[in-house]
């Protein structure tokens, strides 16, 4: 995906607010602005209600905040009533931008949380850096979190020392950290966008994966292949690679068996092909329960949407039902879904702030099921 320098995209926004002001830009502006973006934080916002899309529609809902740039939202209600939000914390680095996601360089996360939906979003400090966790080197990507006994516990993917994704976990007595990250990665864990499922009966499960830069595809023997594919499994006419799951032990620490594969089947009971971008799984896995089903939903990647599917058993096999949220402005599309104050709520992420697919904003909106327990698409876009 081409882009404009991210000084190029501020002179134009502030040229705009120049016209519209009449007052004289001053020197220099261009230069702090990259310096906030660089740091992960948001120069200048087009966050109104009259803001346009690409192709000059108006977005659905606005960011939660214009403080920082955040991603791969992961929304959580804890037992104080409060909504937090556990995502990427995005920044404008040196990468060139590529199709393996070199160009999401982020280094730690940030907590947001909120009392109450549309109520003031507060952006805590730093929860966990990357320099704080010894196994890793850089892209501390889409984390999860989870509740247990008293504590707090965050799920997150960052390459190690050799350049292979892994999966760690890091604990804190408060929920929005600061966090310990454990001195190893989970054993046996490999790729992205870990998902932590609490049922009902108390298991819990780590559902992740994702391919393309998630590295799912080279990862098929059980052991990292740096030199595999850069895409997927190049069989377009063979069944999809599927995100994987796992049990976790009862300290929520480690694997308590050896993840197996998540299958998404059509509604015949076959299983989606590697072709099928439009319904195949890609990455950024949530799964959440309705009315006694499991709702596995999921990013397509390449094709850009949040789809999803459903099962009678954790396991799966997952029948592919439909859409959850069109294409969002930007490359990546990731979610999660929460209930919280008696709705359903769809959490994503545009680029609406900054039109630069790593620099990202992350927003709410309701989502409702239908009497049979579909889910209604949502279009992040309104006419």
């Amino acid at each position: 995906m081409m882009r404009a320098p991210l000084s190029l995209a501020v002179s134009a926004v502030a040229l705009a607010l120049v016209a519209c002001s009449g007052a004289a830009p001053q020197a220099g502006n261009d230069t702090a602005a990259a310096d906030n973006a660089a740091a992960g934080e948001v120069p200048t916002t087009n966050a109104s209600a009259d803001a346009t899309g690409p192709d000059g529609r108006k977005y659905l809902s606005q960011p939660l905040t214009t403080e920082i740039f955040t991603a791969d939202p992961s929304a959580h209600v804890w037992g104080d009533g409060k909504l937090y939000v556990y995502g990427s914390h995005d920044i404008d680095g040196p990468a060139k931008e590529d199709d393996l996601g070199s160009h999401f360089e982020m280094r730690d996360y940030r907590v947001l949380s909120m009392d109450e939906p549309g109520g003031k979003t507060t952006v805590h400090p730093v929860a966990l850096d990357v320099k704080d966790v010894p196994w890793a080197s850089q892209q501390m990507w889409a984390p999860d979190a989870a509740f247990k006994n008293g504590t707090y516990y965050l799920y997150f993917p960052a390459k190690d020392k050799e350049g292979a994704f892994r999966i760690g976990v890091a604990t804190s007595k408060s929920p929005v950290g600061p966090f310990k990250a454990n001195p190893e990665p989970i054993k046996g864990s490999f790729s992205m966008d870990p998902t932590l499922f609490m049922d009902q009966g108390g298991e819990s499960y780590l559902i992740f994966g994702g391919i393309w830069g998630g590295q799912l595809q080279r990862n098929v023997t059980g052991k990292y292949d740096p030199n595999g594919s850069k895409t997927d499994l190049e069989k377009p006419n063979e069944p999809a690679l599927s995100p994987k799951i796992a049990k976790m032990n009862g300290d929520l620490m480690e694997f308590a068996e050896a993840p197996r594969d998540v299958k998404i089947v059509d509604e015949a009971g076959k299983p989606l092909l590697g072709g099928d971008t439009q319904r195949r799984f890609f990455e950024g896995s949530w799964l959440h329960k309705y009315n006694g089903k499991y709702y596995l939903s999921y990013s397509t990647g390449d094709t850009h949407n949040i789809v999803y599917a459903t099962s009678d058993n954790v396991y799966g096999p997952y029948t592919y039902r439909g859409v959850v949220l069109k294409p969002v402005n930007g490359w990546t599309s990731h979610h999660s879904i929460v209930e919280w104050k008696g709705k359903w709520w769809l959490f994503y992420h545009d680029v609406q702030l900054s039109g630069d697919t790593r620099l990202r904003n992350v927003k709410m909106t309701e989502l409702k099921y239908n009497p049979d327990g579909s889910i209604q698409t949502i279009d992040p876009f309104v006419k």
